[in-house]
């Protein structure tokens, strides 16, 4: 029998993309020498679910924080830059022959001294842009297919803001050479039933191979199964299919035509007639699927949809259909377990928050765990914060269906029904009908998403804020003088950062590194 007996010691039951991200970043703040001892023990013969291949810049920081070097996690990872997204047909349907696209990038709106530039751009003193393009260079550079970054910049630091598109598999496995290299035991064997204590709390995973595994806090990272915090625990699950429809997807990996096949530097949105497509490009391939509503169409006509979207030359290319749990636990922490990943909740992937979720658990993990006393105060924050932190996810998500004026078809007319949002949801936008959205209206602690998020898909949704007080808004010229500085700064940003294609051609290259060096302050393409 092996046994992990010390309470200063963690368990955590399942890989992937939450077991190894959350045992690497426990290992980091909580190892070493005297430190926390972190075990993960998952089965050879399970399956990860491996389609989200989608991050948010947060992974910036955690990847940084671990040591990874950026351009060897690239390659390992099959990853590509990612500086936002470009939704496609969430406005009008496309026979609608208007605008069909606008991005929601990754860059924050441009700041002018003691002069807030939205009110004006509301005004009409941008002239006919998106806010995206007002107030950011990023649209530009997305447009013109640029990398966000040059070779000689550091790594995981460029002028523009960014996060990546990777090979989720691909991705767990670098992970865990991350973890095993900072000091997590790693553990093959295949948990057969958890038991409990007097208490109801786990007393031990009992495993074929070797035996109960024991430890002072258990993480649940078995996905969709839940194995300890749902089946063992009985902890409920909060649906929340009343909010957000999509409930399941059809996957199709699409191989590119050419080395040189261009990959766009942003996720694809496109909506459809009951959900929408992603389109995310790799350096040897595209990861696309399709998100739908099963109230509102069915599997066969939902891989017809995606075989239409991808084209007829991928028709003997094979496809996964996913069903999905929308919603969340309603304990994240219950006694002595913590839910991270799929097993403590999944929302739809539009805005790619899968991993946010997992860098936000193990954050937390690890600012509240303790060598003594009980788990019940961590464990009580930790569900505060958490369900908070979905439940303001669940607004942004359904903020980009409820503003559509799309009624072609049943899921965007039930989509855009009050009685389909949320009373929170419903209030702030009633409040930003007659003000732009302020940094008020948002406690950061809850949120994933705030001002600048809020802002572009608002606006980019053409939602309407009628400025009641114009008066106070007598600065149209020096507003006219930021927006054109933005719009010299996207040009020369253009003309000075590197194709997306082209970039990643280097990374790709065996030996490549981007610089040690901090980001030179001067860049050709800042604001002057």
């Amino acid at each position: 029998m092996s046994k992990l007996e010390s309470r200063e010691e963690i368990l955590i039951v399942g890989g992937g993309t939450a077991g190894w991200l959350t045992a690497a970043w426990l290992a980091k703040q909580l190892g070493g020498p005297g430190g926390v001892r972190i075990s993960l023990v998952e089965s050879s013969d399970i399956p990860t679910v491996g389609v989200g291949e989608g991050t948010f810049p947060t992974i910036l920081r955690t990847l940084s924080a671990l040591g990874a070097d950026e351009a060897g996690f690239m390659r390992e990872s099959a990853a590509a830059f990612k500086q936002g997204i470009r939704f496609v047909d969430w406005v009008h349907p496309k026979s609608a022959g208007r605008q069909r696209h606008y991005y929601h990038p990754f860059a924050l709106p441009r700041e002018a001294e003691n002069l807030e530039l939205l009110p004006y751009w509301l005004l009409g003193e941008a002239g006919p842009v998106s806010w995206a393009d007002a107030a950011t260079l990023q649209e530009k550079v997305c447009d013109a297919r640029r990398a966000p970054k040059r070779d000689t910049d550091a790594g995981f630091r460029g002028p523009m803001n960014y996060a990546y598109h990777l090979d989720a598999g691909r991705f767990g496995a670098y992970l865990a050479k991350l973890a095993l290299g900072l000091g997590v035991q790693h553990i093959v064997a295949t948990v057969s039933r958890v038991e409990l204590d007097e208490g109801g709390a786990i007393a031990g995973v009992v495993t074929r191979e070797h035996g109960t595994l024991t430890a002072g806090l258990y993480i649940d990272c078995t996905g969709f199964r839940a194995e300890l915090i749902g089946r063992a625990l009985g902890v409920p699950f909060v649906p929340k299919n009343d909010v957000l429809f999509v409930d399941r997807a059809v996957a199709i990996q699409v191989p590119h035509e050419s080395e040189s096949s261009e990959v766009p530097p942003f996720t694809i949105s496109t909506a459809h007639e009951a959900g929408w497509t992603w389109d995310i490009g790799l350096p040897t391939r595209r990861g696309v699927g399709y998100v739908y509503s099963s109230r509102h169409t069915d599997g066969t006509s939902a891989e017809t949809v995606l075989r239409d979207y991808v084209g007829a030359h991928c028709a003997g290319l094979p496809v996964r259909h996913l069903p999905l749990t929308i919603g969340w636990r309603a304990r994240h922490w219950e006694k002595n377990c913590v839910a991270v990943g799929l097993a403590g909740g999944f929302l739809e992937p539009l805005e790619s928050t899968g991993i946010i979720l997992i860098e936000a658990a193990a954050y937390m993990i690890a600012s509240f765990f303790q060598r003594s006393g009980d788990h019940a105060s961590a464990a009580a924050r930790f569900n505060r914060l958490m369900t908070a932190r979905y439940e303001r996810i669940v607004d942004f998500i359904k903020l980009h269906y409820f503003l559509t004026r799309r009624d072609d078809t049943a899921f965007w007319r039930d989509n855009a029904d009050p009685s389909s949002a949320t009373e929170s949801l419903l209030a702030h936008l009633e409040m930003w009908r007659h003000r732009p959205p302020g940094r008020f209206d948002f406690t950061m602690d809850h949120e994933t998403f705030a001002l600048a998020n809020y802002q572009f898909v608002l606006y980019g949704m053409g939602f309407e804020t009628r400025l009641a007080d114009r008066a106070r808004y007598s600065q149209g010229l020096r507003a006219r003088e930021e927006f054109a500085r933005v719009q010299g700064a996207g040009r020369r940003a253009v003309a000075a950062l590197p194709a997306h294609r082209e970039l990643l051609h280097r990374v790709n290259q065996a030996g490549f590194r981007f610089s040690d060096q901090p980001v030179r302050p001067a860049q050709p393409m800042l604001m002057r």
